[in-house]
């Protein structure tokens, strides 16, 4: 098995809490043999005093650009601005390879300094699904948020919780009426519908699940017959969308889109009507000029679409995923070369890359 050297970055983004790799999964990688360095973050739910007890070698934030050129830089959200041309063989989330927003920025920083990009979204097995994933929380987090949303209880700017204070929240909404509204999960089967469906049954809230055979000749009507959309379908070729700018003017009940997916800027958006995220401050936005009557009737329709939901559970979330990529991470240093997952990871990048034209 030959030497890995991972070295887990600290994040940039503000409201990101998680950690790819959690303090009790490092011994795993260090008895591989591998080496563990970690970069010191005032805001990951863990702190650095606890990878220093695992055995991981703690550095100082941001510093993954001075890190030697055969570590593989690990992390979930996005790279920082700077610098313009990335040469380490990087592993996160970039959503690079489908057309979205700032995806030829990312690229080409990759071009320009010879690095490779290793986005965990591609990590597959030989059946083509994905390895590793934060669905399960993301789809839970995100139907939470919707259900206190039609409910009239979501309060602004979120903050990261434990799990059984957002249960508590969620019980409370269904007491105070949730239980009394419809929703919809799109995407039931996948690992997003299955958490949302636990959010929503922790709420007490009804709910209709549709997958593929659903969603194939979509019924558009039933689809507006719910309060809640809480929409979990991840799709690579262009379908017929869910709600579009035109259902406004529909008669519905659909009142809330929580948009587990978020796919924004991508060409295959399933929510068109929505065309950018939500944030931690500004959860919910609304996508008409609408308003709500005394009886909670509306003629609004709003939309939650955050892009690190799973962050706002960052300790359950941040272990689910670990528990199921460390064990991946061995893959790395294989006799015979990268395991499956990180082979079909890399033929992505290539792909993507030599897709790149000059404008």
């Amino acid at each position: 098995m030959q030497p890995v050297h991972v070295w887990i970055r600290s994040e940039s983004r503000d409201t990101e809490r998680r950690a790819p790799v959690v303090p009790a999964d490092i011994p795993m990688l260090l008895d591989a043999g591998f080496e563990v360095t970690v970069e010191e973050s005032r805001q990951r739910v863990f702190t650095d005093d606890e990878y220093a007890a695992a055995g991981a070698t703690v550095v100082g934030e941001g510093t993954w650009t001075e890190a030697p050129e055969d570590a593989f830089v690990l992390g979930i959200k996005e790279l920082p601005d700077e610098p313009e041309s990335l040469r380490h063989r990087h592993i996160y989330f970039a959503h690079a390879f489908k057309g979205q927003e700032d995806a030829r920025r990312t690229l080409e920083r990759f071009r320009r300094g010879g690095g490779r990009l290793l986005d965990i979204e591609y990590l597959t097995g030989e059946d083509g699904r994905r390895v590793v994933a934060f669905g399960y929380w993301a789809g839970y987090v995100g139907a939470a948020l919707g259900v206190l949303q039609v409910a009239g209880s979501l309060t602004a700017p979120l903050a990261p919780m434990a799990k059984d204070e957002l249960d508590a929240e969620l019980e409370l909404a269904g007491k105070a009426g949730a239980d009394e509204l419809l929703a919809l999960v799109t995407g039931a089967r996948g690992r997003s519908g299955r958490g949302a469906q636990q959010a929503l049954t922790t709420a007490g809230m009804p709910m209709t699940l549709w997958d593929r055979e659903e969603t194939r000749d979509l019924h558009k009507q039933a689809l507006l017959g719910h309060d809640l959309l809480v929409n979990c379908v991840v799709t690579h070729t262009p379908t017929t969308p869910f709600v579009e700018q035109a259902d406004l003017g529909r008669e519905r009940r659909l009142r809330v889109l929580a948009d587990v997916t978020c796919d924004v800027t991508g060409p295959t958006n399933m929510l068109p009507i929505n065309t950018s995220i939500t944030t931690w401050e500004e959860p919910v936005r609304r996508l008409d000029g609408g308003s709500r009557d005394a009886d909670r009737s509306s003629t609004a329709m709003e939309v939650i679409a955050i892009d690190n939901l799973p962050s706002l559970l960052p300790r359950e979330a941040s272990e689910g995923f670990s528990a199921d990529l460390a064990p991946h991470l061995l893959g790395l240093a294989g006799d015979g070369g990268p395991s499956a997952p990180w082979r079909a990871a890399g033929d992505a990048f290539d792909e993507a890359s030599a897709a790149l034209t000059t404008p």
